[in-house]
């Protein structure tokens, strides 16, 4: 398991790390370098054996918490992070959980089964992301809840091609169905006006999550909020762009580093000015 836990500065978000401790900016760096490990072992079509792979960071995790020394440098990192933060076990084995239903090609029937993958591999972090801002209780876990599922249903909207190519569809089946279309139109890449139909009924959903987040930011501490802010209004911003298009795209439609750095900088002042 190689070890990168840096890479959070160049992303979108790097500025909200500025007004966090050493000690938390470290812990999310830990936290996020896991999330992205578990990402591109099941996402690389160059890894030969990414089950075991996943398998061995699961073990690596139960190692943790069995009050056992991690194998690796990352684990160490992570055992830091646990230790100071209080972080659940859950917050790390049910993403991967998600992660090993990626590499299992699973379907979702509707979208009540498909908040069972979205909860793994997007609210887990936010609610992991929360801890460690120390922010807490119920109304924490509701904003994680919304953001975290408008955040993944954005990325699942975005690389409807990206994941096709990988084998997969995460579209409801019955919305597919509603539509006229089958996994396989999907993957192929066949009836793009019916595919975009089935994206623009996920884009209300997720609208209406982000709707509820920012209402449910507007509560919480508001220097805490700003990566959440940041995030927010980035995704958000996504979506518009692929709403623009028409919900019709072959490549996976994203933003350009200008127009990233609008979404930090209005969520920035937003959160400082407002």
């Amino acid at each position: 398991m190689a070890q990168n836990n840096t890479s959070y500065k160049k992303s979108s978000f790097g500025p909200a790390f500025l007004f966090l401790s050493k000690r938390r900016k470290q812990a999310l760096a830990n936290y996020y370098e896991f999330c992205r490990l578990a990402d591109d072992i099941v996402d690389e079509k160059n890894r030969p054996h990414p089950a075991e792979e996943l398998e061995e960071l699961k073990q690596e995790i139960k190692r943790i918490y069995n009050a056992q020394e991690p194998n690796t440098a990352l684990g160490k990192q992570l055992a830091a992070t646990i230790n100071a933060f209080g972080l659940e076990e859950n917050r790390f084995l049910l993403l991967l959980e998600g992660m090993q239903a990626d590499l299992d090609g699973k379907t979702y029937n509707s979208f009540e089964e498909l908040e069972w993958y979205l909860y793994r591999v997007a609210i887990i972090v936010g609610l992991a992301t929360l801890d460690i801002l120390d922010v807490k209780g119920p109304q924490a876990e509701l904003l994680a809840k919304d953001l975290g599922a408008a955040v993944q249903l954005t990325n699942i909207i975005r690389d409807v091609p990206a994941d096709a190519a990988l084998g997969r569809v995460y579209l409801p089946q019955d919305l597919l169905a509603k539509s006229g279309l089958s996994r396989q139109d999907v993957l192929e890449g066949k009836k793009p006006q019916e595919i975009a139909n089935v994206l623009q009924r996920l884009e209300v959903i997720a609208q209406k999550l982000y709707m509820r987040a920012f209402e449910k930011m507007a509560a919480l501490p508001r220097l805490k909020m700003l990566p959440c802010r940041m995030m927010g209004c980035v995704y958000r911003a996504n979506l518009a762009k692929i709403r623009k298009a028409g919900f019709r795209f072959t490549e996976p439609i994203k933003l350009t580093k200008t127009e990233k750095l609008k979404g930090v900088l209005y969520a920035f002042f937003q959160t400082i000015f407002c």
